[in-house]
């Protein structure tokens, strides 16, 4: 086994390191920037290059860090690690381990639908494959992301045509980048809470291009906010801040709005189906993908996954994680019953990051 489940993550003993740890070591992998995925006091840690400036914006300029591009192959102990585009967000990646002519990839989180915001998801070919399951479900199946986003569009034009203020709510890091990315910036201004800002600039440092944003403080005249398009993470909702804007219609970006039930627990006008990981035939093409025989589950809907896997004569286990899953796999990010299977709101709980501002704040900048 050259993945083993140890009280402080998933360990590799053969290279000496661990993947993805949730307490803290002397050697972190690290697949993205999501908290629950990426957390504080590790000693060293070891990521995809696109990721170190979202790394260092959430964790510390001054982290141990040693990034890789990818496809750049290290040898740590005998064990060559090297890192594999996961198209989840930016700097996202899968960790491909070879020892001794056994193969193993690590996920992390994905999706396999091209998103201009990062890297496309690489299959990998292995002899284990470790899998997210977040959407392992037959329920879940993604309409492609210029369908949904014609969708946010209409929305919004209503909206400003009405001089309504469009309140999207989505999560800081990844979702809110994708969102800058896809909708038509040419309806009106568009509107950030201070949690999100500082993660746009980090994308645009890394040459991803994003339309202009501002903070709510830099726009002076009030009919601007009757037509701007304000982004904000969910604890924004129903705060001072978001009082600031005329008459919102509200929406919610997330694949849980493809659930029943999910927007009216939101209590928001809209919910559009948008997410970063992979939906039920996805985490299926990325399986045959890998070529693997042996796959392990790692969250969300593990017994559902592991079943269909069996079915196809795999041989499918699961390691318990503490990872969430859509943003950290929860409904709702001030504790709302969690996804079966899944750990608690990663994501959500990290809207600003360690110790990052408020979202009562004007600008999120407390």
């Amino acid at each position: 086994m050259l993945l083993v489940h140890r009280p402080e993550g998933l360990y590799c003993e053969a290279g000496d390191f661990f993947v993805d740890p949730w307490r803290p070591v002397r050697r972190a992998v690290i697949t993205h920037a999501h908290a629950d995925h990426a957390r504080p006091g590790h000693a060293a840690y070891l990521a995809a290059a696109p990721a170190e400036g979202v790394l260092r914006a959430r964790l510390g300029a001054g982290i141990a860090l040693r990034t890789l591009e990818y496809g750049e192959t290290i040898e740590s102990n005998g064990a060559r690690v090297s890192l594999h585009p996961a198209g989840h967000v930016l700097g996202s990646a899968q960790v491909r381990i070879e020892h001794r002519g056994e193969v193993w990839v690590v996920s992390g989180d994905y999706k396999v639908e091209p998103d201009p915001t990062c890297v496309p998801f690489e299959p990998v070919r292995c002899h284990t494959f470790v899998t997210e399951s977040t959407f392992g479900l037959p329920i879940y199946r993604w309409a492609p992301s210029a369908e949904v986003f014609a969708g946010v569009n209409a929305w919004w034009r209503a909206n400003a045509d009405a001089g309504r203020a469009s309140v999207l709510y989505c999560y800081a890091f990844g979702k809110a980048q994708r969102i800058l990315a896809g909708v038509d910036a040419s309806i009106g201004p568009i509107v950030c809470h201070g949690a999100i800002e500082p993660l746009n600039r980090a994308y645009r440092a890394a040459g991803v291009a994003l339309p202009p944003t501002r903070l709510v403080s830099e726009v002076k005249d009030r009919a601007e906010l009757g037509r701007a398009l304000v982004l904000a993470p969910p604890s924004a909702g129903g705060t001072t801040w978001i009082r600031r804007f005329p008459d919102p219609s509200d929406a919610f970006a997330s694949g849980w709005m493809a659930v029943r039930g999910a927007r009216r627990r939101r209590a928001v006008d809209r919910g559009f189906v948008l997410s970063d990981h992979a939906d039920w035939p996805g985490l299926h093409a990325a399986v045959g993908a890998s070529g693997a025989q042996r796959i392990f589950v790692t969250h969300g809907y593990v017994p559902v996954m592991m079943r269909w896997l069996a079915e196809q004569g795999l041989d499918a286990q699961s390691f318990e994680t503490e990872f969430g899953g859509e943003e950290g796999a929860a409904i709702d990010d001030a504790g709302a019953a969690a996804a079966p299977g899944a750990a608690t709101d990663g994501e959500a709980a990290d809207v600003a990051g360690p110790a990052g501002p408020r979202a009562d704040d004007p600008d999120g900048r407390a």
